[in-house]
């Protein structure tokens, strides 16, 4: 079981990264490429265009289509990004925050107004 373990371990850092589960972080010593132009179909009611990004296959960096979500009223989508320290690219998964108490699309946080229900 150790020896699994340590191959397992050896052969992600021989290909330059440390793979956990989906759910996991990820990180990476190869840069992903630059966003791939997505047209963005016309807007669903009720629901949030995610658009597409680069994902991590084990051996190289692969394209994740753009696709939608249904919304959650309350929250904000943030789309997965990629953020780079120290030499290494982590990507940080998309996930849903709070912070929309009036449902208008901008986190409480950059809403000057963020408890108004009637905001333009």
């Amino acid at each position: 079981m150790y020896k699994r373990s340590f191959v397992t371990a050896a052969l992600g850092m021989a290909l330059g990264a440390i793979v956990a589960p989906a759910s996991a972080v990820t990180v990476v010593t190869i840069a992903p490429p630059p966003p791939r132009v997505e047209v963005v179909p016309a807007p669903r009611r009720g629901y949030v265009w995610v658009p597409g990004y680069w994902s991590w296959s084990g051996r190289r960096h692969v394209w994740v289509q753009g696709n939608w979500v249904r919304e959650r009223r309350g929250y904000v989508y943030e789309s997965p990004q990629w953020v780079e320290r120290d030499g290494r690219w982590e990507l940080r998964r998309g996930a849903w925050r709070r912070g929309d108490r009036d449902g208008d699309g901008v986190p409480n946080r950059l809403d000057s107004r963020p408890d108004n229900p009637r905001r333009p």
